[in-house]
């Protein structure tokens, strides 16, 4: 692989705009790009001197057309160990699955944003033992919006998602903390479908994902000629949710200045857009994702406290998944029977060496990772049953674990004693057997009572006593 200081990329590309995009982009981070127009081209340069300083390619799906995954399966022929990344315009998963079995690393939709862009490229190209199955991949599965596809029956989850629900019901703005990958942004995409403005006007911005510069005008809006490119008006996304539910994923990525007007704007309920002479009142709602504790930053200086005032009326804190490993068999399954639903995928099942094998790994990515993890291996999965051989990295980094392991034996998330060595009280306990029942049973409150051996009119009350909130 060439040098750090002057990484090569290969751009399969033949629209002239998409190019020059790139590779601006790319040059940003360091890297020389060399474009190419057609497959032949593309080809004869891997033997060239020049090509065999490459360290990546890009391959924009429309210039082979149908004959994408052909070429990449080539190109991967001569070169196995250069990465390949896939553009396309189409989430077909069927495309996906194709395309990693040919030998792609990843697979981007169009218009990709450009962290998502650089992300990709230097996880393909990061210098240290291969981790090719922990690597992120944007398997574009659906996206269920309720509470039921929070999958875990750990007490400290139960409890997030039960704050959740009951928020979700009411008006005020809402935040929710934990590391990237844990599910900030379905559990907000949730909220919102079970709040009184399902059906009002709502859109989901990840501040990560909009170019620095853009943040404020996408936000706020701009009027014609505010500022030099400014061409035409543009409403911004504050004012595009009057009446509605604006989310606003890593919120932590705001600038000084744009967290000062953004608290101003809530605290007001007037938004004015860049070059305007007057603003315009709004009724809004504002679900905030932030991947760093506020109160933390806050208190170093980097968050403005009446932004955090403003947005935090609820605060919500999802557990990492290594706090939570009880969880991962249900997971693994529940992501084994949606992955199956795909196209050009089947339905597998997973053994206990290798559930075993998963509550192991830490999961620095979380939830997504492991998702991510499980994807990779069913597409290439021949057989019917996911065993520790097909995660290979995996067993590397978490050392041999014999099937004799039964994940169930690791318990449920139900503690019985105190950190001094005590029992808790009864109380306490039945609580979080309660908590774990409605989330294994998915909310099924019949079948809650049925296992639990009480009436449904016993479970209520029990609810109430131990001040349970039965949407959990």
């Amino acid at each position: 692989m060439a040098d750090s200081d002057s990484r090569l990329l290969m751009l399969i590309d033949d629209e002239p705009a998409q190019s020059r995009l790139i590779t601006a982009l790319a040059a940003r981070d360091g890297w020389r790009v060399l474009v190419v127009k057609d497959s032949e081209t593309a080809i004869a340069t891997l033997g060239t001197r020049q090509g065999m300083q490459l360290s990546a390619i890009i391959l924009d799906q429309w210039v082979p057309g149908d004959d994408a995954c052909s070429l990449i399966a080539e190109l991967k022929s001569r070169r196995p160990a250069l990465p390949i990344l896939m553009l396309t315009t189409s989430a077909n998963p069927l495309l996906a699955v194709d395309a990693m079995r040919a030998g792609a690393n990843d697979y981007l939709i169009k218009p990709v944003a450009p962290d998502r862009l650089m992300q990709a490229l230097r996880s393909a190209t990061r210098q240290e033992a291969p981790r090719d199955e922990l690597q992120p991949l944007t398997e574009k599965m659906p996206v269920v919006l309720d509470f039921d596809a929070m999958i875990g029956t750990a007490p400290n989850f139960r409890a997030a998602l039960a704050k959740a629900a009951k928020a979700a019901r009411g008006h005020g703005n809402v935040l929710i903390e934990g590391e990237s990958g844990t599910g900030k942004e379905m559990l907000l995409r949730a909220m919102h479908a079970a709040s009184p403005r399902a059906k009002a006007p709502f859109r989901l911005i990840n501040v990560r994902g909009v170019a620095a510069n853009s943040v404020e005008s996408v936000l706020f809006g701009h009027e014609r000629g505010a500022f030099p490119g400014a061409f035409d008006r543009q409403i911004g996304a504050l004012q595009q949710c009057d009446g509605g539910t604006l989310v606003l994923d890593e919120v932590d990525r705001l600038s000084a200045d744009l967290q000062a007007k953004l608290a101003e704007t809530l605290a007001s309920g007037i938004v004015r857009p860049i070059g305007a002479r007057h603003g315009f009142r709004i009724d809004l709602r504002v679900l905030c994702g932030s991947n760093l504790p506020l109160a933390d930053l806050n208190d170093a200086g980097h968050f403005h406290p009446d932004l955090l005032a403003q947005i935090s009326p609820t605060r919500i804190t999802l557990p990492p998944l290594r706090e939570r490993t009880g969880d991962i068999p249900a997971l693994a399954r529940y992501f084994l029977a949606k992955i199956g639903e795909q196209p050009g995928l089947k339905h597998l099942s997973i053994s206990e060496g290798a559930l075993a094998m998963l509550s192991a790994f830490d999961w620095p990515g979380n939830v997504r990772q492991l998702q991510a993890v499980l994807f990779r291996a069913a597409v290439f999965c021949e057989g019917n049953t996911l065993t520790p051989d097909h995660f290979p990295q995996l067993a590397e980094m978490v050392g041999e674990i014999g099937d004799s392991i039964n994940p169930m034996q690791q318990g449920v998330g139900v503690m019985l004693y105190t950190e001094d060595g005590n029992l808790r009280p009864l109380e306490e306990i039945e609580a979080d057997v309660i908590r774990l029942a409605i989330g294994h049973y998915r909310g099924r409150m019949t079948e809650v009572a049925r296992r639990l051996g009480i009436g449904r009119s016993t479970l209520y009350r029990k609810l109430s006593d131990l001040g349970i909130d039965n949407a959990a």
